[in-house]
């Protein structure tokens, strides 16, 4: 039967109590250097009762009875050196005015002894109770993964819970290796494994708020396969006392808000596609590129070539994918450039010898590139051109585009960019010899950089409000790690032409998913009916280019492959001399600097573009539109 907390304080009093004759029997063996002083014991046992009185009514006084042994530490500690003196101070007097013989130096060694004493009996008591949670099952084991200030803060927080014991630190900082805070050892986070078997450690949290969702998403997915449990702490959490800390932690991975069971088995099929190969990714530094990376690692490829336009997220990608190729045996390189360079990429092809083109790079947010046409469809689409020729003309054996569900009936450019880069990719397949070609397209992908994931949090982590375009918003959405396995699955499927769309489950309203994120923090939505609640969700209206509902393919029909969750789709394409046409306009267009010209161009080659939330100050984008409104795809 487990005591009440007034039993509890009772017990450490009277246990306070008991140190004082034994403080005092030690204080007379150092005082007269003897094991057994019984004739100074005998003069003075007269005090002992006395200055028990005096240790209860202070300790009593002080509060420290019921310091908790968790949270016996600094201030406690401080109030333990007050009791103390106040004993030897009173063991002074009463000596005094008692008359009894004792040297000045016995009522300092009293008050030292008991201090020592009692610190140490605490720790005792704490180390055994410890030991005893360790090997019970009433307690869950953690982790804290970061030693910055939120980890800190967690471990602090920690030792006011009954049922949440920390047990170590993990630290990417090699130097942190083999440090104590707070009576905690620091291991390093590669050495994760070890705390299973030395704590049974069942369940890590991620306390580095600032750390990027990429990097958390990877470092749950790894910490996941060990074993444990995954949990993050938002920033804003850190604001709250009490239990509110613990309540905040969420689960790490964006798989968990999903309303359907995520891809389970590994990389295990599809494969030989990949394997002893000499694969290209082109966007390897962002979040669909950087997954095909790490996914591509487990299929042995002979040598990986990341491919990029930004030199920080080139030289990420690279540090982390040497790590994994050390353990593989996998040749890196990397390439620094852009997609629609002819010459540079002709050059890296041919170069690294490259059978496997996975094409990932695009400019990919909506209202960016609708405020930057010119720039969007030159890299998206005629950046794409440039690739899969290149790709054709140097031998490659498969090319694969990562597209998106916005390139059917797209309203918005970053849509139609992406459509027009299929019918590129589309009229290849349909005269290359060596070279398969093929396209996959998905939804969103949770948690990818600038998607509704990264940004919700970042929200709910400053307090909010969490904004919404519309509470009407469906998308489709899919994690990252099982949207990058079926590209590779689907690309290994290919024999030419093929559009693959994979199964996204039933779409997603972005307000629900908000308001899930926000209870899975340990908030409330507040609102009309909650007036009280913690976080506000605030309605900005849609973008421009924004649709309310997603598709993710034209036709009907659809035919099955060797993977329930990938669908095999022939969509229509355009003749070969229909294509050089339009890509010679889109050149044209690019090339004058004019938005207008380039827009279209892209109306007239994609004709199920339809904009969305065209503003009155866009009169000539508004008469394309408007001319094209009656465009049907073609069967």
């Amino acid at each position: 039967m487990s005591l009440t907390r007034p039993q509890k304080s009772a017990l450490l009093l009277a246990f306070d109590l008991t140190l004082v004759p034994a403080t005092f029997f030690v204080a007379l063996q150092l005082q007269y250097s003897r094991v057994w002083p019984l004739l100074p014991l005998r003069a003075n046992w007269g005090l002992v009762p006395l200055l028990m009185a005096v240790a209860a009514v202070a300790i009593v006084l002080i509060g420290l009875h019921r310091v908790r042994l968790k949270q016996y530490q600094g201030q406690a500690i401080v109030q333990t050196v007050w009791v103390a003196a106040i004993l030897g101070v009173t063991s002074a007097l009463l000596a005094k005015f008692g008359d009894l013989r004792l040297p000045n130096g016995f009522h300092f060694i009293l008050a030292v002894i008991y201090f020592i004493g009692y610190v140490g009996a605490r720790q005792l008591m704490l180390s055994t109770l410890t030991q005893l949670y360790r090997r019970s099952h009433i307690v869950t084991r953690v982790a804290i993964y970061g030693t910055g200030r939120t980890g800190m803060a967690l471990a602090n927080e920690l030792r006011h819970s009954d049922d949440i014991m920390a047990y170590a630190f993990l630290d990417d900082n090699a130097s942190m290796e083999g440090m104590v805070l707070n009576g905690l050892p620091v291991y390093s986070g590669v050495h994760a494994a070890k705390l299973k078997e030395h704590f049974n450690v069942n369940r890590i949290i991620l306390a580095m708020p600032s750390l990027s969702l990429d990097k958390q998403t990877f470092l749950a997915t790894r910490l996941g396969d060990l074993g444990f449990e995954v949990q993050t702490l938002p920033a804003f959490a850190q604001i709250f006392g009490g239990d509110a800390l613990i309540s905040k932690l969420m689960p790490s991975t964006p798989a968990s808000l999903l309303a359907r069971d995520p891809l389970d088995q590994r990389m295990d099929t599809g494969c030989a596609a990949y394997r002893a190969a000499n694969v290209m990714i082109t966007g390897a530094g962002g979040s669909i590129g950087l997954e095909l990376c790490r996914q591509i690692m487990t299929c042995r490829p002979a040598r990986l070539i990341l491919f990029d336009i930004s030199e920080f997220a080139l030289y990420t990608a690279e540090a982390e994918m040497r790590v994994l190729a050390d353990t593989v045996g996998v040749e890196i390189v990397t390439v620094l450039g852009s997609i629609a360079d002819q010459q540079h990429v002709a050059q890296a092809l041919a170069r690294h010898d490259v059978d496997v083109v996975l094409h990932a790079a695009a400019y990919k947010h909506v209202p960016i590139v609708e405020a930057n046409a010119r720039v969007g469809l030159a890299n998206n689409s005629l950046g794409t051109a440039v690739l899969a020729r290149a790709a054709r003309d140097a031998g490659v054996k498969r090319f694969v585009l990562v597209s998106s569900d916005k390139a059917v009936r797209p309203g918005n450019l970053m849509g139609a960019s992406k459509r027009f880069a299929e019918l590129i990719v589309q009229d290849l397949a349909t005269r290359s010899e060596r070279t398969i070609f093929s396209i996959v397209r998905f939804g969103n992908v949770l948690g990818s950089s600038g998607s509704v994931i990264p940004k919700f949090r970042e929200q709910i982590a400053r307090g909010g409000p969490v904004t919404l375009t519309n509470e009407r918003v469906t998308r489709y959405f899919m994690t990252i790690e099982e949207a990058s396995r079926l590209v590779l699955l689907a690309g290994s499927f290919a024999e030419g032409g093929e559009v693959f769309v994979l199964d996204m489950g039933k779409p997603i309203r972005i307000g629900d998913l908000a308001r899930k994120m926000i209870e899975a923090a340990g908030y409330t939505v507040r609102d009309a009916a909650n007036p009280e609640g913690d976080i506000e969700i605030v309605t900005t209206g849609l973008r421009r280019g924004e649709k309310l509902h997603e598709e993710l393919s034209y036709r009907q029909g659809a035919q099955t492959t060797a993977h329930p969750k990938i669908i095999r789709v022939r969509e229509h394409h355009l003749s070969e001399i229909e294509m050089a046409a339009a890509l010679r306009s889109l050149r044209d267009a690019v090339e004058s600097g004019s938005d207008e010209a380039v827009i279209s161009v892209v109306a007239r080659t994609v004709r199920e573009y339809a904009p969305q939330g065209l503003p009155d100050s866009a009169p000539q984008m508004r008469a394309v539109a408007s001319r094209d409104a009656g465009d049907t795809p073609a069967e």
